[in-house]
């Protein structure tokens, strides 16, 4: 079973960072305001608590959410994503994002092999979930969408940046 161990700093950062750009894609694909992004944040939170209370969750995924936990994992990760998005354009979050993802998934298949399924599947969930988190269109909330067309667009072409795509 892989966990922090299993990959080399670098590559702990990029699974590191994955876990959170594939939040920051589907909401770039479809800014929701500053309640909607909010509520977007959350639902990505969300998703992490979840996986770390579910006892089927992998051991990548929890070693994952063991690092988000410590001073050191959150100072990593705050440092890869600001390496990943300093002077970036809103227009170009998604693009960013989905050359993160396509890096991920080669090393947790490489690396991971036994646990990379579950843990694609698992980043998949997440953005998933944030897509799902506020109504998209409409006025406050009354005759929009729970997933805009941009949102399914941006989960297709994560799904496919994993390789998890049908």
């Amino acid at each position: 079973m892989a966990n922090k161990q299993s990959f080399t700093p670098e590559e702990w950062a990029k699974v590191l960072e994955g876990t959170m750009v594939v939040g920051m894609a589907v909401s770039a694909a479809d800014p929701s305001g500053l309640w909607g992004t909010l509520k977007e944040a959350f639902a990505s939170r969300s998703a992490l608590d979840a996986a770390k209370r579910d006892p089927g969750s992998n051991e990548l995924v929890k070693a994952v959410i063991g690092e988000f936990e410590t001073a050191e994992g959150q100072s990593a990760i705050q440092k890869a994503l600001y390496k990943q998005f300093a002077g970036a354009k809103p227009s170009e979050y998604i693009q960013r994002s989905l050359d993160n993802l396509r890096e991920v998934s080669t090393i947790v298949d490489t690396k991971a092999p036994d646990d990379a399924a579950a843990f694609k599947s698992w980043l998949y969930s997440i953005g998933q979930k944030v897509a799902e988190a506020t109504m998209e269109g409409g006025f406050f909330g009354l005759g929009g969408v729970r997933v805009s067309d941009a949102e399914k667009a941006t989960l297709a072409d994560i799904a496919k940046a994993l390789g998890t795509a049908p």
